[in-house]
């Protein structure tokens, strides 16, 4: 009864956290997910779901990627309709990351480099890099789903996952580049969290993208999406001596990317 009694909280541990973190990672009300809008989550310990959360989102794309091939679309199409549902899914907000440290990148200096992050305006660096990020990950679903749409979906669930497990472990390793924002004040996340949310990623690679793409190709997408997070931890703390909320969404951007390229190496 020990145990048992033990055990209860955990779980409601574990579901309080994946609601935030679908509040957190997606556009979903949170009055939908059963979360209080108003309160501020503790990623600290919540941000061992975010991989979860993930498959979840790369889930949703994956729906509608088989969809498109039921109903008889090129690969292409269909391919280029899922990255679109997980876009609309997530409103965008790792693709925002990831133009506005696009952008950053033309600052001379860390300071200028954060009040670029900072501006709303999409430069032709962020422009540049969302156009690449979109065609570079539905032409390698598209490659994949070459051979089987459900193929496609499910390496798609599997590079969600470990993206948002590179995001983690760049949350975890570097420290905040300013006092401010939601990435800051929600986290970071602890060591447990981060080895958590390690493990739980490459689980979901293994039950996914292992039957799919096969051993070489998944193997080859993991590795490739772990050097691209250690590379970019390496290129931000030297950029901007930390990270931000913008950096974050970045990470996930090019670890899913690296991941469905190495992917698509059948």
């Amino acid at each position: 009864m020990k145990g048992d009694d033990t055990s209860l909280p955990e779980m409601g541990d574990v579901i309080d956290d994946l609601k935030d973190a679908v509040v957190f990672l997606t556009r979903l009300p949170p009055g939908l997910v059963g979360v209080d809008g108003h309160r501020r989550p503790d990623f600290r310990r919540g941000a061992r779901v975010f991989p979860v959360v993930g498959a979840l989102i790369g889930a949703a794309g994956g729906v509608v990627l088989v969809a498109g091939a039921v109903l008889g679309m090129p690969p292409l199409v269909s391919a280029g309709l899922a990255v679109a549902a997980t876009m609309i899914l997530t409103g965008g907000l790792h693709e925002d990351g990831l133009a506005d440290t696009a952008d950053s990148f033309g600052g001379a200096t860390s300071e200028r480099r954060l009040e670029i992050m900072d501006d709303s305006r999409v430069g032709t660096y962020g422009a540049a890099a969302l156009i690449v990020s979109v065609v570079l990950r539905v032409a390698a679903l598209a490659a994949i789903a070459g051979g089987g749409a459900l193929a496609a979906a499910l390496a798609l669930i599997a590079g969600e996952a470990a993206s948002r497990a590179a995001l983690v472990r760049v949350w975890h390793d570097l420290p905040a580049a300013r006092m401010s924002g939601l990435a800051h004040e929600t986290g970071p996340p602890d060591q447990n969290a981060m080895l958590i949310a390690l493990v739980a990623a490459v689980a979901i690679v293994v039950v996914t993208a292992l039957p799919s793409v096969g051993f070489r190709a998944a193997l080859l997408g993991s590795v490739l999406a772990a050097i691209a997070t250690y590379g970019f931890i390496r290129l931000t703390a030297r950029a901007i001596g930390g990270r931000t909320g913008d950096s974050l969404g970045a990470c996930q951007q090019i670890a899913v990317i690296a991941f469905l390229i190495g992917a698509a190496a059948t």
